[in-house]
């Protein structure tokens, strides 16, 4: 069977707000340890870097979802610490606690010390995997490319790991807002290059996962979070090989927050399962598309009820396209396969009725 021409496919009909025959569905986290075929990859690499590291290995992990599921993107295999990994601060995963830096950024020295990011050299691993990653798709299904938003990735920067009650960077933004602005801004233009460059390499969306941005105040998202999502996706390239780059801004906990959102540019908001998609439709009108958001805890429940969750949330979104299926955040390893599944199936046998 003939691949279909990039403008075919569903998912990116959907982001540009196109008719599509049903709403297109893919899964935050697909290629992860809820799959036996994944848990098999990462043992064989020995660790989750080696893994992220090795083009053919990360290749191989972003398919194995969709040889399992009909999703209708892939999304390549990486992590969101890659950028601050290439800066030097010393990544590493501790088993049951997450990633942890050696050199966290904990005074200013060490904030105004750090190098430009060199994306062809430092990162050519994740380019060389984007590149492998469409050669093995031929088509069938777009790839989507992504960052970490400068905010979450000066969170971790700066906690040295996962945030917990984000007490270092917090009281950097209200105690040294200027050296913050100076991080954020540094961070601003690598996620800006590394995007890029997984543009140029074939990745034919992108995604900014704002996964932090929910734990601001509005005065301090707008400042801190928003401006710098702002100046990301204004600086992305949104044509390439005559084709049209669409881009999705995720923020966690960010359903205060559509209409700002909407307004950075995008052609897509992530949304959580905290605001109800015919809300968000309604408060964004034809600005944007909306992906997701099924809770993933729904996940453990029976087939059953994934399948009426399914069904309520497709529903409350209504008729007409713009609408990516998805999880309000990424599937956890607890998952069964076969819920998975029910999950993916279901907006295949209800959506077509919504796209009459």
């Amino acid at each position: 069977m003939t691949a279909p021409a990039p403008a075919d496919h569903r998912f990116l009909r959907a982001l540009a707000r196109q008719p599509v025959d049903r709403t297109p569905v893919w899964m935050m986290r697909q290629a992860g340890r809820y799959l036996p075929e994944y848990r098999a990859a990462r043992e064989r690499a020995g660790d989750f870097m080696t893994l992220c590291r090795t083009p053919e290995l990360a290749c191989e992990v972003t398919l194995q979802p969709l040889r399992r599921f009909a999703l209708d993107a892939a999304i390549l295999f990486s992590d969101i610490l890659t950028i601050p990994d290439a800066l030097g601060l010393g990544l590493h995963f501790v088993e049951g606690e997450g990633p942890r830096f050696e050199r966290p950024l904990r005074d200013a020295a060490a904030i105004r010390a750090l190098r430009r990011l060199e994306t062809e050299t430092d990162l050519a691993y994740v380019l060389d995997a984007v590149r492998l990653i469409r050669r093995e798709l031929d088509g069938r299904v777009p790839l989507i490319g992504f960052s970490g938003s400068p905010w979450t990735l000066a969170c971790y920067m700066v906690e040295g790991g996962s945030p917990g009650d984000f007490a270092r960077i917090k009281t950097l933004i209200y105690d040294e807002p200027a050296l913050a602005h100076h991080l954020l801004d540094h961070l601003a233009g690598a996620v800006t290059d590394y995007l890029n460059a997984q543009i140029r390499a074939g990745a034919e969306a992108v995604q900014i996962f704002d996964t932090w941005g929910g734990a601001l105040s509005t005065p301090a998202f707008e400042a801190f979070s928003h401006r710098y999502l702002q100046q990301v996706v204004g600086g992305l390239i949104r044509q390439q090989d005559g084709r049209a780059v669409p881009v999705i801004v995720f923020t966690k906990g960010g359903g205060l927050w559509l209409e700002a959102l909407a307004a950075t540019g995008a052609d897509a908001l992530g949304i959580d399962w905290t605001i109800e998609l015919g809300a968000a439709r309604r408060r964004v009108g034809d600005r944007v598309a909306l992906q997701g958001n099924l809770d993933p805890a729904i996940l453990r429940t029976r087939p059953a009820v994934i399948r009426a969750e399914v069904e309520r949330l497709l529903a409350s979104y209504g008729a007409g396209s713009g609408h990516v299926m998805n999880l309000g955040h990424g599937i956890t390893p607890d998952i069964p396969v076969e819920h998975a599944a029910a999950f993916v199936a279901a907006v295949a046998e209800f959506s077509p009725a919504f796209h009459r």
